[in-house]
């Protein structure tokens, strides 16, 4: 109840304000059933766009500190992510990223969206960094289907850092959804997972036409630190090749948003 009023009363007439959302392939994210909607990480405010623009409920795995703030403050912030849909993921540690994919798994088999954003943590200059394989695993043990999703503009309105955001336009772009159902089975081999992530990362990359960083956006931010620059990795995801059929296979000049390629009766839509 409070999700559906929030929603209606607030956050839809605020971001529709505030990024005039542009809204291509939203007829590519299945009405029913579990699936996961993979995204770019480029600001605070990207899972409350893709909230307000997809029709169904989505849940997101959030840090646990969200939950946690002491005082009135912290008890308003904790009703409001869990109002949201946001589930609390302790990241700290391996066992802890592992209760995160089963909590994940969890959702999906009840049949429901789950929203991640694979890079693991807002991106500090607007590229597109290496994903972690948790987004694998949770699609192998699931069954469910993967939707890349792009959010452009985001780092522009808001970047990390940024308390209140710009008044630029964004556009959420959702790309065709990858069935993984070939590894069934197969969640518990490292290559496989990196494989599919990869794949992941490559069709947000698509879709996002971003600079891509082969390696951790928090490795990167760690070496941003220490040597003052991010150093220069490959184009495409390491692994795209699975996906791709080429290390270097071309990227299409635009992702088809109307006509066939959208679901029958679908098209452009704006939040």
């Amino acid at each position: 109840m409070f999700y559906s009023t929030f929603r209606a009363v607030v956050l839809v007439p605020l971001l529709r304000w505030l990024f005039r959302p542009r809204v291509e392939g939203l007829g590519r994210v299945p009405r029913h059933g579990a699936a996961i909607v993979a995204g770019n990480h480029q600001s605070f405010t990207d899972q409350f766009l893709m909230g307000v623009i997809l029709r169904r409920r989505i849940s997101f795995l959030a840090k646990q500190e969200y939950f946690t703030g002491r005082g009135l403050k912290g008890r308003l912030a904790a009703a409001f992510f869990r109002g949201l849909g946001a589930i609390p993921v302790d990241r700290s540690g391996r066992a802890a990223g592992q209760a995160a994919v089963d909590e994940g798994v969890r959702v999906l088999g009840r049949g429901e969206l789950l929203g991640i954003f694979p890079e693991g943590t807002r991106s500090h200059d607007g590229r597109l960094y290496k994903g972690k394989v948790g987004v694998a695993e949770m699609a192998i043990r699931s069954g469910a289907p993967v939707v890349p999703c792009a959010i452009i503009g985001t780092f522009e309105a808001q970047p990390a850092g940024r308390r209140l955001p710009r008044l630029v336009p964004v556009t959420v772009r959702f790309g065709e959804p990858l069935d993984f159902s070939r590894y069934a089975g197969m969640a518990d081999q490292r290559h496989v997972l990196r494989a599919v992530t990869d794949e992941i990362m490559y069709a947000i990359l698509k879709l996002s036409e971003q600079e891509y960083v082969d390696m951790y956006a928090v490795d990167a931010r760690a070496w941003l630190a220490s040597h003052g620059s991010v150093p220069a990795t490959p184009g495409v995801p390491a692994g795209a090749e699975a996906a791709a059929g080429s290390r270097l296979a071309p990227l299409p000049e635009r992702v088809a948003v109307d006509g066939a390629a959208e679901a029958p009766g679908e098209g452009r839509h704006a939040a």
